[in-house]
């Protein structure tokens, strides 16, 4: 029996916690791997008792680069004590001497991005882009220091490829229709009474915390662009999460996105409902018309399987990872175009056909992704690595 260890203490918010609610059931179904999974303080009681897996919650991680250090200094000593003969590095960064074969996804699109470095100077964030700079750095040299660096889509492990000259792996996350629409439990009463109030309206749907390379700002002004419009067609742009300070992950302000809001005259239409717990997304993914994404950087995108899934089209911006992910059941859009975001919406709010036609095609593609094939992918690697070759592993991959 392999012994495998995942190091998940990155995962904090967002896709990190994305990534091992699905990860880790597909993972505990097989009985020829025993895992440790090392996560940050209090993340443990998110997850059941699976069998096979164990968890640690080893130090704290007050930031990423005091964790970073953490991880290279104290990481190997665990390793070793837990007889792992595999690491699953899940968070960007590697461990530089690690003791066995090492495994690591790659996945923050923010490191390569040039228009993610244009946006910080312009909200003058030259504290922030200073950290990322060197985030950045140590994600790079991670990639030289893993056995095999592993992207979840094939357009970001090109981009990562060019980024280090390096040749890194594609494999993409996946999507699990069961465990997903498993809880049919009622949305909490205050968000079903929201999505009740505005009935009859065409519901526009993004699910995130708040960040800038998610291009809120974009979305804001399509909202704007679309009241113009529409002749009186109320347009409602339902968010999950609220812009208030403290109360998303990271360290973005949201003074910016709050003060654009009240200039455009939108407050009443911007919906802030704030958290929605991932087991009842999709109750709030059904309740909506379209699915919006303006995202300037990404990796692999999760909130677009999920509303293809639910039946939702899309009009996203038109960067290599969307088009990757969606395939043909998404109108795009330049990513700082709101003209071209309102266009799309007004062709799909003018054409049932249309809509009906990109839902359709959401369905079949959303069945490309499977959880169950991403673990098995992982664990053959693993196995690969195990066995040694690095050769071995860049044929794979």
């Amino acid at each position: 029996m392999m012994r495998l260890f995942v190091n998940g203490m990155a995962a904090s918010a967002g896709g990190g916690i994305t990534y091992l609610c699905n990860f880790l059931p597909h993972l505990s179904a097989r009985d020829d791997v025993q895992t440790m999974v090392a996560l940050a303080p209090g993340l443990t009681n998110k997850f059941p008792n699976f069998a096979n897996i164990h968890f640690c919650e080893p130090a704290k991680s007050s930031n990423a680069l005091a964790r970073f250090v953490w991880e290279q200094i104290h990481l190997p000593g665990l390793i070793r004590k837990s007889e792992s003969g595999v690491l699953l590095s899940i968070g960007n960064f590697a461990v530089r001497n690690c003791p066995v074969p090492q495994l690591l996804l790659s996945r923050n699109a923010l490191y390569t991005s040039a228009d993610f470095y244009r946006d910080l100077r312009r909200r003058g964030e030259f504290r922030l882009s200073f950290e990322s700079r060197i985030k950045a750095s140590l994600a790079r040299r991670s990639i030289f220091w893993a056995d095999l660096a592993i992207a979840p889509s094939q357009a970001f492990a090109r981009e990562l490829g060019s980024w280090t000259g390096k040749s890194v792996g594609a494999l993409h996350h996946g999507f699990d229709f069961e465990e997903f629409f498993r809880d049919q439990s009622a949305l909490p009463g205050n968000i079903a009474e929201s999505l009740a109030a505005h009935q009859g309206a065409i519901r526009l749907l993004h699910v995130s915390h708040y960040n800038y390379y998610r291009n809120f700002e974009t979305l804001f002004r399509a909202l704007s662009v679309l009241k113009r419009r529409m002749n009186g067609r109320r347009v409602k742009l339902f968010l999950s999460c609220k812009l208030l300070a403290g109360e998303n992950p990271g360290a973005y302000k949201t003074d910016y996105a709050v003060r654009l809001i009240r200039e455009l005259g939108i407050s009443d239409d911007v919906i802030q409902l704030g958290h929605v717990p991932y087991s009842q997304l999709h109750h709030l993914y059904r309740s909506c018309d379209v699915y919006l994404s303006a995202a300037y950087a990404e990796s692999f995108a999760h909130p677009l399987l999920e509303a293809m899934a639910c039946g939702l089209p899309l009009v996203v911006s038109d960067t290599p990872v969307h088009r990757e992910i969606s395939g043909n059941s998404a109108l795009f859009f330049e990513r700082f175009a709101p003209e071209e975001l309102a266009d799309g919406v007004q062709m799909l709010a003018s054409s049932q056909l249309l809509a009906d036609t990109l839902s359709s095609q959401g369905l079949c593609r959303v069945r490309d992704f499977s959880w169950k094939r991403h673990v098995d992918t992982i664990v053959e690697l693993a196995k690969l690595a195990v066995q040694n070759p690095v050769n071995q592993l860049a044929c794979a991959a």
